[in-house]
């Protein structure tokens, strides 16, 4: 399978815990589709210590996974919302 593109869209997402609200970080999303997973070259600012942990009320919201040969985070259903 083909890789994503590595410079991506150019529109950026802030992303957030769905539960505390705490920004988890700015990810330049691609289409009008559900956030489902993250390619972690797309990510443009991280707020997380600990990859796919909320820092506000450590509750995992992702899995750390390899999609189309390339490392990303697989988003956990109602975990996140994007803006």
């Amino acid at each position: 399978m083909a890789k994503p593109n590595a410079k991506g869209p150019s529109k950026t997402v802030d992303i957030y815990c769905a539960n505390c609200r705490t920004k988890l970080f700015k990810y330049r999303k691609g289409g009008k589709g559900a956030l489902v997973k993250c390619f972690i070259e797309r990510i443009v600012k991280d707020h997380t210590e600990q990859q796919g942990v909320c820092p506000g009320c450590q509750q995992e919201f992702a899995r750390a996974t390899i999609i189309r040969g390339v490392p990303a985070l697989k988003i956990i259903g109602g975990k996140v919302r994007h803006k």
